[in-house]
């Protein structure tokens, strides 16, 4: 069934985009997208399997915003199948949806291996031509079985152009030269270099598996336990054919383009040239009715046709006549091309980068080529010679109707794929402005103030025009004013109130400027903006004014954005009031809309980093060093702490209305035992909180009474329920406050929050990483964690402070290496950013590899390399334009050492962290804090956009420098931009996430099946969620029995996550340990042992082997090998997983008694009776501590104790009877069998937390109906843990629970999602 992911513009009213042309898209970027469709179509066409996960028809009740009435809304129809009859082929089969257009089947039709030559066709049913943007249940007559026929249409300009790059494009299918370049959506994928191709086709492959013998185990050298070598090579391995087979030398555009005025008469549209493999050389004509062979050469115009001229209507059948090893590879080509998965070749929504890529070889392209060409015109793709109206394009989707469920997915993709083409373009935009390709609107003004219009999109840079940011620190203020205003838009669109509308906004950092992109509101740059502004101020609270319509659409987001309506004065001391902060402009576009821009004070501000003269901080704060003067005046308080401190501050205040409540109704029935009665204190809590939130005439005088107490204790600004808000003007310098207005209570709220933050988030995010609840793997991951927790990178300092003096240290030791590897990392980018602005393009590989020389190789004085007689001629030339940026001292960065570089980094980090790093070069760093030179290196390419040659670097080399100018090969734009959500999906995704918790895993897979339906709907075939929401599916499966099923919805997971994410992204690696186990189930041995070495080796590269998750993916190899036989091997890595553990876990928790256990059986089979007896002793004593004698771990223990003694003796009396009897002994043969594989399965499964628990059905009734009364308490108090149970289950069943073993005092199956 052909998932609805095609161009979404097409759906959008009035948007001035050339919508049906877009459509037919003629530049690669929009044929990938337009592909999603195809290639999911191609999945589901020659696939049946894929349609199990969808629903044939769900139903929808949403409610509606006034709550009277609900609909029925019909997800998706039940499809059919049409046969399609195309020139010079068999008529097939193809499955369709009602909901499709006729433009999918297009697609489809062009991504068939045996119909993708064709592009200008039409389809027709009985002799009618149908419309490309009808949908299929529109059309009359279409039914089960009707016939499509293909009809070739003659060929336009426009349409020729689409036919030479589709060609292109399946020439270069599976080139990967595009992903190493980071264009055209492109990103890298490796699963099946070690799956050999798609899971799904197991058949003979899982026959062999189970042939022990043929399985090669052995991994290479690096992954063992305990090697220091990190090489980089595998990280992208080439499998044998990597190399695309050629079709042809040359394709490309002729010179004698265009036709001149008497061949158009002929039909001629454009020429192209071509050389074959045989060195043929050809001029091809494209006409109206086709291609053909011309008489031209390279120097002699001659349009004739040739003879023969071989006219065909597709090129490719043009080339098959003229080129017989064209023939061959684009047969072979096209096969492989299909074979791949579909997800190896969908487009991201956004580009991912690679910070290495190998040696490619750069080939003649003439669509590349053109296109360079035509963006540096900024013309946008899919419409030659017109630009897109971006900021029309953009309001237009947010102005669609989202009524029911069909509307807001309608609404919702149409967000999602302009943004994602807004960032792309965007993106393109910022880095032709850095290097130079684009003109400025005041090309009169210094180049640091400059300002640039490119397709439609406004360019500026971070830095302090005007002394703007003067009293707020300078270029700093202006570097961090775009990210802090991106943070504002963010919210702002969350918050979706119509009527109100923001920019597109993109902040692209690029060779160290930083560039903000934004829509333009129509209009504004025929005005000056003093005349514009009709809500807060342009000049920081000197002037400020206010709109009537302004504040009624603001007051809308001011509850969910935590915005205090307050009043300031304006210049006249006039009071004006505002629902934001006074740098929030309003501006009415010419199209009457009310943008709101320049919300980078959208958030509080965070008063530990604002030292305010006179104003006293809490303790917390003054004993962590706080407040501390910032090098800027513009830190704001992330949304995510605001959120979690009214969370906060809410528990507080029901806990003391409900303890007022209990006191007074203990003082009215003077009866002292009401304080115990938990019932009594639960109605209290309900009581309360219904107080809390009802009108004040609903309420007593007396609960009034508490209402009141408990509002001005938390600080709420309503005194008869809870609502807390923030002032973001409070602290601002130039803002004044009216006399009237009481302000210390808003201050001591900002007080409030920022020691909220260290004394509540950051030691909370510390219990999460020693609880192993939270597990970062790299910097990435870790800035996540923090940010949820709403704790700002510029703490990173007093984390990694935190950490070292937390007790039980050891056991954090990951989180401080990542922290202080973070740390240096960040401090070597901010003095790499301003080292890169003094550079010329043409030094710039030469000043990187000097920098990297500096920072990370162990060689003692790098000397950079000048190219200057180049250098000095483009200085010359640049100091007569001096316009261009990066046209400084070009030669000043030459002189950098190490020793300056390190005294750098330990200054700003110092400076900017607050922490004092003890090193002064690079192997200092590594030795002093155990670090990885390699883990550097990749946070800091990833960081800054760098990327290197694919090859081994000596960084401990003293000999030579580890890089060369060389090994740069590029640099990446890192960019920051909104991310649009598909809300509907992720609503039904957590409902399935509670049924699953509830246990009702049946129902929670339905509804996950359907999360996914509504995710692909919104956002196309590739996206993190739909990622998350395959990973689930696929654990569901596995738990339910259906391995087949896991197995295809996991590979999907892995494959998105490598593109979307990564290919050594944490994620990345944990899906390839959940499919590692999927196979292992499946009886695919050797596959699930190269995905669990291939997770060990990224692993191994990103953090190194001291990581507590490591323990979990050592074990699993050590089982895997275990049940091979492989039991030197197995016991290497599951000796080093015991050790990891006990670092990690105590040395008497239950996962290291687990480890023991694993290493006893081990021992056990081969015989070494001596040492499994003295592991599964310290497992049993683990136990038997724990949990104590009569708990069934322990018991098994014992038994298993029991039976190693017995096959002990018995080994014992053999060779006694041996060394007695000599050969003429009369002995039974030993009998060590290999481990079942369902004995190591079960292992597998309990140390990746999943456990079978067999279950009479009395034990089912009784825990349904423990869980029905956890339930019941869980609603009355809102604070209870569920249990698990999935309903429906015989006598004889079992049930899988998820289960988390921790060191904790008990060992019952506890579920988790």
């Amino acid at each position: 069934m052909v998932s609805k992911t095609d161009e979404m513009t097409a759906t959008v009213p009035n948007n001035n985009t050339g919508v049906k042309d877009e459509n037919c898209a003629a530049k690669k970027k929009d044929q990938k997208s337009q592909d999603r469709s195809a290639e999911m179509a191609v999945e589901n066409a020659e696939d049946g399997k894929h349609n199990s996960c969808e629903a044939d028809a769900k139903e929808e009740k949403d409610q509606e915003d006034d709550g009277s009435d609900q609909e029925v809304i019909v997800i998706q129809d039940t499809g059919f199948t049409v046969k399609v009859h195309a020139p010079g082929i068999d008529p097939f089969d193809l499955q369709v949806s009602p909901q499709e257009m006729v433009q999918e089947i297009h697609q489809v039709l062009m991504d068939r291996e045996d119909t993708c030559q064709r592009t200008c066709f039409s389809l027709q049913l009985d002799g009618n031509v149908l419309d490309n943007f009808a949908e299929l249940k529109a059309i009359e007559g279409l039914q089960e079985g009707s016939v499509l026929k293909v009809v070739e249409e003659p060929y336009t300009v426009r349409e020729a152009r689409i036919h030479v790059r589709h060609i292109r494009d399946l020439l270069k299918s599976l080139d990967p030269s595009d992903a190493y370049n980071g264009v055209d959506c492109s990103s890298l994928s490796f699963l099946s270099t070690f799956t050999d191709g798609d899971l799904g086709d197991i058949g003979q492959r899982k026959k062999r598996g189970l042939e022990l013998d043929q399985i090669d185990c052995t991994p290479p050298e690096h992954i063992l336990p305990g090697s220091k070598e990190r090489p980089l090579v595998p990280l992208q391995p080439q499998s044998k054919d990597w190399k695309p087979l050629q079709c042809l030398k040359v394709l490309t555009m002729s010179s004698w383009n265009p036709p001149p005025g008497n061949r158009k008469m002929h039909g001629d549209l454009m020429y192209l040239y071509i050389v074959t493999m045989e060195d043929k050389h050809a001029s091809i004509t494209a006409s109206t009715r086709g291609f053909y062979l011309n008489q031209s050469t390279t120097y002699n115009f001659s349009p004739k046709p040739a003879n023969p001229s071989f006219l065909s209507h597709s090129l490719v059948e043009l080339l098959n006549q003229i080129s017989p090893a064209f023939k061959k590879n684009f047969a072979a080509l096209q096969r492989k091309r299909v074979q791949r998965h579909p997800f190896e070749r969908i487009a991201t929504p956004f580009q991912v980068y690679n910070w290495t890529a190998p040696q490619v070889d750069h080939v003649m392209d003439c669509v590349r080529a053109e296109d360079a060409y035509t963006s540096r015109l900024g013309y946008e793709e899919h419409i030659p010679g017109q630009t897109r109206d971006w900021n029309e394009e953009l309001q237009t989707t947010r102005e669609l109707s989202r009524k029911n469920l069909p509307e807001r997915l309608l609404r919702e993709r149409a967000i999602f794929k302009v943004h994602s083409d807004f960032a792309a373009a965007a993106t393109r935009g910022a880095m032709a402005v850095i290097d130079g390709n684009v003109m400025a609107i005041n090309p009169g003004e210094e180049t640091k103030m400059q300002m640039f219009i490119w397709n439609n999109i406004f360019f500026s840079l971070g830095f302090d025009v005007r002394d703007h940011y003067k009293d707020f620190g300078g270029d700093h203020a202006a570097f961090v004013a775009p990210t802090n205003d991106l943070n504002g838009v963010r919210a702002y669109n969350a918050v979706d109130v119509e009527g109100l509308y923001t920019l597109g906004t993109v902040v692209v950092d690029y060779r160290g400027y930083r560039v903000t992109a934004q829509s333009i509101i129509p209009g504004i740059l025929e005005r000056e903006q003093e005349q514009s502004v009709i809500y807060g101020s342009i000049d920081f609270g000197k002037t400020v004014v206010s709109h009537p319509k302004y504040l009624e659409l603001l007051e809308k987001t001011s509850k969910p954005l935590k915005v205090l309506k307050h009043k300031v004065l304006n210049d006249k001391s006039e009071e004006v009031e505002l629902c934001s902060s006074v740098e929030c402009k309003g501006i009415i576009g010419n199209d009457g809309r009310h943008y709101i821009l320049d919300l980078l004070r959208t958030f509080p501000p965070d008063l530990n980093f604002l030292p305010v003269e006179g104003e006293e901080m809490p303790e917390e704060c003054t004993k962590m060093g706080f407040p501390k003067e910032h090098r800027h005046r513009l830190c704001c308080l992330r949304q995510e702490l605001v959120d979690a401190f009214v969370e906060h501050r809410y528990l507080l205040f029901m806990k003391l209305a409900a303890l007022q409540l209990i006191q007074q109704k203990a003082n009215k029935l003077d009866n002292p035992d009401v304080m115990e009665n938990g019932l009594s204190a639960t109605t209290d809590v309900a009581e309360s909180e219904n107080l809390g939130r009802s009108e004040p005439e609903d309420v007593d005088p007396k609960s009034k009474e508490v209402i009141q107490n408990a509002c001005k204790a938390v600080g709420s600004i309503s005194s008869t329920s809870f609502d807390i808000r923030f002032n973001p003007d409070i602290f601002s310098p130039g803002v004044h406050f009216p006399e009237a207005c009481s302000l210390d209570s808003q201050k001591q709220l900002l007080k409030d929050a920022a020691a909220f933050l260290v004394s509540c988030q950051i030691p909370s995010l510390i219990k999460d990483c020693l609880d192993h609840t939270v597990l970062p793997m790299d910097g990435a991951t870790l800035a996540d964690a923090m940010h949820q927790r709403g704790i700002n990178m510029r703490y990173m300092g007093r984390v990694v402070e935190f950490v070292t003096k937390t007790p039980g240290r050891s056991q954090l030791d990951h989180i401080y290496k990542i922290g202080v590897t973070e740390l240096i990392t960040r401090s070597a980018k901010h003095i790499f950013r301003t080292y890169l602005q003094g550079i010329e393009l043409s030094g710039l590989s030469a000043a990187i590899s000097h920098f990297l020389n500096c920072f990370l190789s162990s060689f003692p004085n790098p000397v950079a390399h000048l190219p200057a007689d180049e250098l000095v001629s483009r200085k010359k030339k640049n100091k007569r334009k001096n316009k261009n940026l990066g046209t400084a001292d070009n030669t000043s960065w030459s002189n950098l050492t190490p020793q300056d570089l390190w005294k750098n980094i330990v200054s700003e980090t110092k400076s900017y962290y607050d922490y004092p790093l003890e090193c002064d070069h690079v192997d200092q760093a590594v030795e002093n804090y155990g670090l990885q030179k390699v883990t550097i290196l990749r946070e800091f390419s990833v960081k800054t956009g760098i990327q290197l040659l694919l090859k081994e670097y000596n960084l401990e080399g003293r000999h030579k420098p580890a890089f060369t100018e060389e090994d740069i090969l590029n640099i990446f734009p890192v960019v920051k931009h909104v991310n649009p959500k598909a809300s509907d999906a992720f609503h039904f995704f957590q409902s399935g996430q509670a049924k699953v918790q509830q246990g009702f895993l049946k129902e929670g897979c339905e509804l996950i099946s359907e999360a996914l339906n509504l995710f692909n709907n919104v956002y196309g075939a590739m996206h993190v969620e739909i990622c998350a929401c395959l990973r689930l599916l696929a654990r569901l499966n596995y738990i339910m029995g259906d391995y087949s099923e896991a197995l295809s919805n996991q590979q999907k997971a892995v494959l998105m996550s490598e593109r979307v994410l990564g290919i050594e992204h944490p994620n990345t690696i944990q899906e390839y340990v959940h499919l590692a186990l999927y196979c292992f189930a499946y009886g695919q041995l050797s596959t699930a042992l190269k995905l669990l070495y291939r997770a060990r080796y990224l692993m191994l590269l990103i953090i190194g082997e001291d990581h507590p998750e490591m323990a979990l993916l050592d074990c699993n190899i050590g089982l895997v090998l275990h049940g091979v036989m492989e039991c030197g091997l197995s016991l290497r890595f599951l000796e080093s997983a015991l050790a990891i553990n006990s670092k990690y876990h105590g040395a008497k928790s239950l996962k290291v008694a687990l480890s023991h256990h694993l290493i006893a059986r081990v021992y056990e089979s081969k015989a070494e009776f001596r040492s499994a007896l003295q592991h599964e002793k310290e497992c049993y004593t683990i136990y038997r501590n724990q949990l104590g004698e009569q708990h069934e771990k322990t018991k098994e223990s014992s038994e298993y104790l029991k039976h190693l003694t017995q096959q002990a003796v018995a080994l014992q009396r053999t060779m006694n009877e041996i060394y007695k009897n000599g050969s003429n002994a009369n002995i039974a043969p030993l009998k060590f069998p290999a481990p079942n594989m369902a004995s190591v399965l079960e292992n597998m499964n309990v140390i990746n937390g999943i456990l079978f628990i067999p279950l009479s059905q009395k034990d089912l009734e009784n825990l349904k109906a423990e869980v029905q009364r956890r339930q019941q308490l869980h609603e009355a108090v809102n604070c209870s843990e569920q249990l698990t149970i999935e309903e429906k289950l015989t006598e004889t069943e079992q049930i899988q629970i998820t289960e988390t073993i921790a060191s904790s005092d008990t060992a019952a199956a506890k579920t988790t999602s």
